[in-house]
């Protein structure tokens, strides 16, 4: 059973978070974006644990967390572009994929053995955490394969329930979204995944235009196949109304039908923050209800929209299994 303790100015909680990954276990850690299921990426055991944890497929890699730009260009070649982006975005919510500095320590399950690494430098405790342990950690979204992702606490230790983990608690999480991916290929900036920064805030910063990925199928990233951040129920979407006995999750001032056995509202004000910081927690909600179905109306496709979209429209695809930060 997971064991929760708060981690907000808890030299307590560092302590046994940095014992543990020491040791080579796992410690679920809180970030701006979720819940992450943090172990040394230096450690190929530790790291191996992280996929055995989350039933995640080997082929998928991972971010690489780091706490500032000196231990990320330990890892990762920056470049002009890639440090301007880093020192404007970080710490927050944008992964940079670089090329990987040879004989870097990185172990290759956190790479999926491509020569490239996403790098992050995170917001909050998780940050702390890096710090004092001196080296990079591995960290995707603390939930199974293909699962919506958590954005607090008790999200995680539901999720793990059978396990013995570690759950540090520093409340929801700011931005509720898994970060930006983007990837520099030489010349070309590339967004591998949406997030809560925009690709026009970084062409913005880059001084040039982002483009998209080629779409050959490829993993690249987290959050890259067609299925993923997955209810139990069935997602549709840009919806109207909804069949009697379907849970509804709205946005703006539509109101519920009355034949939904559940409702909730993203944000009745149609403010994309708070929509993004409320999807996951109000997804779990509405698949607690029981529901077969979940229908969500529709949502502006701009700004945070994009990221958002993003994330359902892989909710509601044919089921596979993924995985996430």
């Amino acid at each position: 059973m997971p064991e929760i303790i708060l981690a907000n100015h808890s030299s307590d909680a560092l302590n046994r978070a940095i014992g543990r990954l020491r040791a080579g276990g796992i410690v679920a850690v809180p970030t701006e974006t979720v819940y992450g299921l943090a172990a040394d990426a230096t450690n190929g055991e530790a790291v191996a644990k992280i996929f055995a944890a989350k039933q995640r497929p080997s082929f998928n890699p991972l971010i690489c967390h780091v706490d500032g730009m000196v231990m990320a260009q330990e890892y990762g070649r920056f470049g002009s572009v890639a440090e301007r982006l880093a020192n404007t975005f970080w710490p927050g919510p944008l992964t940079l994929v670089l090329p990987l500095l040879p004989d870097c320590g990185i172990h290759d399950l956190v790479t999926a053995g491509l020569d490239s690494i996403g790098l992050r430098c995170p917001r909050g405790f998780a940050r702390q955490v890096i710090s004092a342990l001196g080296r990079p950690l591995a960290a995707p979204s603390a939930n199974r394969s293909g699962r919506i992702s958590p954005t607090s606490a008790q999200h995680v230790a539901e999720e793990f329930a059978d396990e013995t983990l570690l759950v540090l608690d520093a409340g929801p999480c700011e931005t509720g979204l898994e970060s930006t991916i983007m990837k520099i290929d030489g010349s070309k900036l590339v967004l591998l995944r949406p997030g809560a920064i925009t690709a026009e805030e970084i062409a913005e910063v880059a001084g040039q235009a982002v483009e998209l990925p080629d779409t050959d199928g490829k993993v690249l990233a987290p959050g890259m196949l067609q299925s993923h951040y997955a209810p139990d129920a069935q997602v549709r979407l840009e919806c109207e109304t909804c069949p009697k006995g379907a849970a509804w999750l709205g946005f703006g001032n539509r109101t519920a039908p009355p034949n939904a056995c559940a409702a909730l509202n993203l944000s009745e004000t149609s403010n994309l923050v708070e929509a993004a910081a409320n999807l996951y927690a109000y997804l779990k909600q509405l698949d607690a209800s029981g529901t077969e179905v979940i229908c969500v109306s529709p949502i502006p496709n701009e700004d945070l929209g994009i990221a958002i979209n993003d994330r359902l429209r892989r909710a509601a695809a044919p089921r596979c299994v993924e995985s996430s930060e």
